[in-house]
C-alpha cells in the first residue's frame, strides 16, 4: 500500500512566500493609513468616540439634597453614592462595600433610609435626599450626633456617619423599643471596630430624650 507525502516547499519557496505576504501586509497598511482622513485618526487617538457616547448617554437628574436643589447631567449606571461624592463633593457619606453589605453609605431618600450605593441616581429623579452634612443646623449638632460622642459610639470613624443615618431613620421607624429590636434594626450597618454597646446607648438616650 503507497502512501502520499504532504507537499512541503523548500527553503527558498517558504522565504520567498513569506517575505510577499510581509510586503503586502504593509502595504494594505500604509494605503489604509494614507486613505483614512485625518480627523477620524485625529479622533482614534483621543478616544473622542467614547467622550461623545458619554455625552449622548448622560439624562437630567433633579435632586434636592439637604435642602437645596440640584440639576445635573448623569450617565444612567451612575449611583446615587457616586453623585454625592464625586459631583455634589459629599463626601461625609462613605464608600464600604458597594454592595449594600456594610450600610457605611446609608442615606434617607424622602426620610426612608438607602444604601445609596445600591440605588441608581436616576430612580431618585425629583426626591429629597438627606446625607450627614445635612442633619445638623448649622453649629448645633443633631441630638443623634451629640449622644454618639457622649457615648463614644465610634472609633475609627468610618462607618459613623452611616451608623448615624440609620439610627435616625430607626427612631421615625418605631423600632428602638428594646436594645434587641435596636440591634436587629440597626444589623444592616457594621461597625468593624466593635462599638456596637456604645452606639446602642446612644440611640436609647436619643429616644428617652424624644419621650
Amino acid at each position: 500500500m503507497s502512501t502520499t507525502k504532504p507537499f512541503t516547499p523548500t527553503d527558498g519557496e517558504d522565504n520567498s512566500n513569506g517575505t510577499r505576504r510581509d510586503f503586502l501586509k504593509q502595504t494594505s497598511l500604509l494605503t489604509a493609513i494614507a486613505l483614512t482622513p485625518g480627523t477620524v485618526v485625529k479622533a482614534a487617538e483621543n478616544q473622542w468616540d467614547e467622550k461623545f457616547a458619554g455625552v449622548f448617554e448622560k439624562q437630567a437628574l433633579h435632586l434636592e439634597v439637604n435642602g437645596v436643589k440640584h440639576e445635573l447631567m448623569v450617565e444612567p449606571r451612575v449611583t446615587l453614592l457616586e453623585v454625592l461624592r464625586e459631583h455634589l463633593d459629599l463626601t461625609g457619606t462613605k464608600k464600604g462595600c458597594d454592595r449594600g453589605q456594610c450600610g457605611a453609605c446609608t442615606v434617607h431618600v424622602n426620610g426612608v433610609r438607602v444604601n445609596s450605593c445600591l440605588s441608581l441616581a436616576l430612580t431618585n429623579d425629583g426626591k429629597k435626599i438627606t446625607t450627614i452634612e445635612g442633619l445638623a443646623k448649622e453649629e448645633e449638632l443633631h441630638p443623634m450626633q451629640e449622644a454618639f460622642i457622649k457615648h463614644d459610639g465610634f472609633q475609627c470613624g468610618y462607618c459613623t456617619s452611616g451608623q448615624i443615618m440609620s439610627a435616625v431613620a430607626l427612631l421615625k421607624e418605631g423600632h428602638a423599643g428594646s436594645e434587641t429590636e435596636i440591634r436587629e434594626f440597626m444589623s444592616g450597618n457594621i461597625c468593624r471596630c466593635g462599638a456596637y454597646p456604645n452606639i446602642v446607648k446612644a440611640i436609647q438616650e436619643v429616644k428617652g430624650g424624644m419621650v
